[in-house]
């Protein structure tokens, strides 16, 4: 972990950042708060409908089944 002060923060904040992305960072204020620099992980080219599956104990026709009743009780 490395702790830089606010002033170092200022100075040098890009250097501090890419040394986020393999260490703990923590920038502290003349007042004592501490902040955690913590990098976001995106994938730009992942649809945001791309999710995992799981696994489960059903077959294509009971779900299909399921589905169907339930837009039978909102009718």
């Amino acid at each position: 972990m490395r702790i830089y002060n606010y002033t170092e923060a200022q100075y040098d904040l890009s250097a501090i950042l890419n040394s986020a992305l393999t260490q703990d960072v923590i920038v502290r204020k003349q007042n004592g708060q501490r902040f955690k620099i913590i990098p976001v992980k995106e994938n730009i080219n992942q649809s945001p409908f791309e999710v995992l599956g799981i696994s489960a104990q059903i077959t294509t026709e009971e779900l299909v089944e399921t589905i169907r009743q339930s837009r039978t009780r909102l009718k």
